[in-house]
C-alpha cells in the first residue's frame, strides 16, 4: 500500500529552464535529465556509454556542479546521491530521504553538500581517500552520482456534497435554492535564487592540489568550500512510495576510464598499431 503523507523537503536554488521497482536508466530518463558541469568552464563533461551505463571523466582539484532538469510538466522530487550518501543529509543515501523539488521544466545546479538553507560545500574531484564519503567511513560506493525521481500525488476534487432544494409555498409558486462558492487555494512554488559560482580561494586550491595523486587514483567527491547557496523549502508528497526512475552518471579519472575500456585509447594520441591507409609524405 503506498504510503501517503507529507514529506517536507528543500527546493532547489534554480535557474527556469523553458524547455513498481524503480527503472535504472543513464544520464536521461523520462523524468529527469542529469549532467555533470565543470564550474571552471560552465561547461558539461562530455559523457562516453559503456555497458549500459553513462561515465564522465573528472580532474583531481576540479570542482563541479551537478544538474538536474525536470523533463516533466509537473513538480518532482529528486532525491540526490553522491558516493552513496545524500547530498541534502550526509546520511548514507536511500531513495525515503529528503532531496530537491523542481517546478515544471525546470532546471538546477547542485554545486555542493547542503550545510544550511544559506550554505553549501562545494563538489569536487579529489583522489578517494580524500573523498567526503572515504573520510566518514563509507568508501565503498565512491564514483556514482544517483537522483532517485518522484511524482508528486495529486489530490482528487472532493465531491461538492449533496444539498436539498427547500420547498417554498409563497406568492412566487416555487422552490428556491442557495448555493456557495467555494474558494481554490492557491499554493506558491517555492522561492528560487541562483547563486553565481565565485573562484575558489587560494588556500582551497591548494589543499585540492595537494589531495590530487597520481593518475591512476580512484576518483570521488570531496568536501570543499562553503559557498553562498540559499534554498527555500516546500511541502511535497509523493505519488508513490517507490521512485518512478533512478538516474545515474559514474565517474573517475581519464586514465582510469581508458584503462577500463570506456574510453578509447587512441583518442588521445596512444600509438595504434593499424590506424588505417598509408598516407602521402609531407
Amino acid at each position: 500500500m503506498v504510503e501517503r503523507r507529507e514529506f517536507f523537503v528543500v527546493a532547489a536554488a534554480a535557474a527556469l529552464a523553458g524547455c513498481s521497482a524503480a527503472p535504472v536508466r543513464a544520464a536521461a530518463g523520462h523524468l529527469l535529465d542529469v549532467q555533470v558541469v565543470d564550474r571552471a568552464r560552465n561547461a558539461t563533461l562530455a559523457e562516453h556509454r559503456h555497458r549500459g551505463s553513462t561515465y564522465v571523466a573528472g580532474r583531481p582539484g576540479e570542482r563541479y556542479a551537478v544538474r538536474l532538469a525536470n523533463r516533466s510538466g509537473a513538480r518532482v522530487l529528486v532525491v540526490l546521491s553522491v558516493d552513496g550518501v545524500n547530498a541534502i543529509s550526509g546520511d548514507s543515501a536511500a531513495t525515503s530521504q529528503t532531496g530537491y523539488v523542481l517546478a515544471p521544466w525546470q532546471s538546477a545546479d547542485i554545486t555542493g553538500w547542503r550545510k544550511s538553507d544559506a550554505e553549501a560545500a562545494a563538489f569536487y574531484f579529489t583522489a578517494l581517500p580524500d573523498s567526503y564519503a572515504a573520510r566518514t567511513g563509507r568508501p565503498h560506493n565512491v564514483g556514482v552520482i544517483g537522483a532517485a525521481v518522484f511524482r508528486e500525488r495529486v489530490p482528487l476534487p472532493r465531491p461538492m456534497p449533496f444539498e436539498a432544494v427547500p420547498y417554498s409555498s409563497g406568492r412566487d409558486g416555487g422552490a428556491t435554492r442557495q448555493e456557495s462558492a467555494r474558494g481554490a487555494g492557491n499554493s506558491s512554488d517555492a522561492a528560487e535564487s541562483r547563486a553565481s559560482p565565485s573562484a575558489a580561494p587560494a588556500a582551497a586550491r591548494e589543499r585540492e592540489a595537494a589531495a590530487a595523486k597520481s593518475p591512476t587514483d580512484k576518483l570521488g567527491t570531496g568536501h570543499g568550500e562553503r559557498e553562498h547557496a540559499p534554498i527555500s523549502r516546500t511541502a511535497f508528497e509523493r505519488a508513490t512510495s517507490q521512485p518512478a526512475e533512478i538516474v545515474q552518471v559514474r565517474y573517475d579519472s581519464h586514465a582510469n576510464l581508458v584503462a577500463a575500456g570506456v574510453i578509447a585509447a587512441h583518442r588521445r594520441g596512444v600509438p595504434d598499431p593499424f590506424p588505417g591507409f598509408v598516407p602521402d609524405p609531407p
